[in-house]
C-alpha cells in the first residue's frame, strides 16, 4: 500500500528517537509513542504514520539491515547520534511504504541536521538514501526475507518445535501488514455493506490493512464492535453457550474476551492485576453498552470464591503469537521471557482450577506460539490435578488444522482464514471439572 506523503518534519525528527527508545527500554511502539510528549501532540494522522512508520521499521528490519550492511563501508560511529536510525526509517519508507523519493531524502536530511550529533553525516544519509531510491526493490532481490527479519532466538525454536518449512510459512506471514478483524455487539453481516471487508467463519468482519482510522469508521463511536484478532475470539467460542452462565475472566485486560463473553449472554467478572490496563476496558464497556464487573487486583490473592460456571485464564505469555500486530516483539524480548512466565502460568493455571464448580469448565490459553506456554503447560497440570479432562475443541468455523489430536486448539499466523491472510499463533484448550 502506498501512503500519502506527510510534510511534518516533526515525525521525521521524533522516530529516531523512538526507535532508540524501543530499544533502549525495552518499550513496544505504542508504549513509545504514548510516553512521547512531542508525539501526543501531534494530529492522530502524523501519530497514526509515525506508528505505522516504527512498525514497518521492525517488520522488515533484518531485510533494512542487510541492505545497509551492502551500501555503508563501515559501521556509523556511535558519536553520529540517531544517524543509523535516520538511515533506517529512510530505507523504510523508500522500499516499504512506497514514499516518493525526494521528500522521504530531503526530511531525513533536514532531520539530521537538526541533530549536532547527526549533523555531520548528514552528507552520507543523502548519499545512502539516494543509492537506495535509485536501486528500488531491486535491493531487496536475493534477500532471505524471512529469515532476516526473524531473531535468532525465535528461529531456532521454530524450527525445532513446528519443523523449517513451517518456521518459514510462519515468519513470511510475520512479514504481512495484518488486517483489522472486528467483533460485534449483535450481528457482523449487517454492517458488512457498511463497512466493507470480508465475513469470516466466526461471525467476525475483516477489513484488509490500510483500513484508516478506526474510531473514525461506522458504528465504532456507536459502540457497535471492538477489534478482536480472529484468533482471540476462539477460546471463548469453544464454551458453546454461556446464556446466563457465571464466568470469571482472568487477566482479562485489555478485554477483548469480556467483551465477547458478555455479547453472548454471560455474566461476566473480569479481573486485572493492573488497574490502568482495566481503564480501556472499562472504557470499551461504557462505549458498547456491555455489562460486567470489573476487578483490579492479582488473581492469586483475591478472594473469588470456588464456584464459578467458566473460568477463562488468558495467561500472561511471551505473545509471540502477536508479531503480526506487533512487529517489534521479537527484537525487544529473547528467550528468556518464556522460561521466567514459566512459573506464573503454572500457578495461575493451578490457582484458577480451584475457582471451578463442580461440572463447570476451565479454559486455558496463551497468545504464544512457545510450547512451554501451551502444550507443555496443559500436559503438566493434566498430570498433577485429578478430576479435569478436555473437552475436544469442535466447530465449523475453527481453521483447517488447528485442531491437535489432543482436542486442544493451535492456530499458526500461517493458517489461512477466510479468502486472505491468517489469525495471530494462539494455543486454547476447555477442560472440564468432573463432577
Amino acid at each position: 500500500m502506498t501512503f500519502p506523503v506527510i510534510q511534518g518534519l516533526a515525525v521525521r525528527q521524533v522516530a529516531p528517537h523512538l526507535l532508540h527508545r524501543c530499544a533502549e527500554r525495552r518499550l513496544t511502539v505504542e508504549e513509545a509513542i504514548a510516553s512521547n510528549a512531542v508525539a501526543q501532540e501531534m494530529e492522530s494522522r502524523d501519530r497514526a504514520f509515525l506508528s505505522t512508520l516504527l512498525l514497518t521499521v521492525f517488520r522488515h528490519r533484518g531485510e533494512i539491515d542487510a541492505i545497509l550492511g551492502q551500501l555503508l563501508d563501515r559501521p556509523l560511529p556511535r558519536k553520529s547520534g540517531p544517524a543509523r536510525d535516520i538511515l533506517v526509517l529512510g530505507v523504510a519508507q523508500l522500499l516499504f511504504l512506497g514514499l516518493a523519493p525526494h521528500a522521504v531524502i530531503d526530511l531525513a536530511v533536514r532531520a539530521a541536521k537538526a541533530d549536532r550529533n547527526a549533523l555531520h553525516f548528514s552528507g552520507l544519509i543523502n548519499a545512502v538514501l539516494r543509492k537506495v531510491a535509485s536501486g528500488g526493490t531491486e535491493l531487496l532481490v536475493g534477500l532471505d526475507a524471512p529469515r532476516l527479519n526473524t531473531p535468532d532466538w525465535l528461529w531456532v525454536r521454530w524450527t525445532k518445535t513446528y519443523g523449517e518449512e513451517t518456521a518459514r510459512a510462519i515468519a513470511t506471514a510475520h512479514g504481512e501488514r495484518p488486517g483489522l478483524d472486528i467483533s460485534f455487539r449483535t450481528s457482523a453481516r449487517a454492517w458488512a455493506d457498511r463497512l466493507g471487508g470480508e465475513l469470516l467463519p466466526n461471525a467476525q468482519l475483516r477489513l484488509p490493512a490500510g483500513h484508516g482510522s478506526v474510531p473514525d469508521l461506522a458504528g465504532f463511536a456507536d459502540g457497535e464492535w471492538w477489534i478482536q484478532d480472529a484468533a482471540a475470539t476462539f477460546p471463548a467460542r469453544l464454551l458453546g453457550d454461556v446464556v446466563g452462565k457465571t464466568v470469571l475472566d482472568l487477566c482479562a485486560a485489555p478485554g477483548g474476551k469480556t467483551l465477547q463473553l458478555a455479547s453472548m449472554g454471560a455474566r461476566v467478572t473480569a479481573v486485572d492485576v493492573s488497574d490502568m490496563r482495566l481503564g480501556r476496558l472499562r472504557e470499551n464497556l461504557s462505549r458498547t453498552g456491555l455489562s460486567a464487573a470489573v476487578v483490579a487486583g492479582d488473581a492469586m490473592s483475591l478472594a473469588l470464591d470456588g464456584d464459578w460456571d467458566v473460568v477463562m485464564l488468558d495467561a500472561p505469555c511471551s505473545a509471540t503469537g502477536t508479531i503480526r500486530r506487533h512487529p517489534e516483539l521479537p527484537w525487544l524480548k529473547d528467550e528468556a521471557v518464556v522460561k521466567e512466565l514459566a512459573g506464573l502460568q503454572r500457578r495461575l493455571l493451578r490457582k484458577a482450577a480451584t475457582l471451578v464448580r463442580p461440572g463447570g469448565t476451565l479454559v486455558y490459553c496463551t497468545c504464544s506460539l512457545e510450547p512451554e506456554e501451551g502444550e507443555m503447560r496443559v500436559r503438566g497440570f493434566l498430570a498433577d490435578t485429578p478430576g479435569y479432562e478436555i473437552i475436544p475443541a469442535a466447530g465449523d468455523w475453527l481453521p483447517e488444522g488447528a485442531v491437535r489430536p489432543e482436542g486442544w486448539l493451535r492456530t499458526l499466523p500461517s493458517m489461512r482464514y477466510g479468502s486472505s491472510q491468517g489469525m495471530d499463533g494462539f494455543f486454547a484448550v476447555a477442560m472440564r471439572r468432573r463432577g
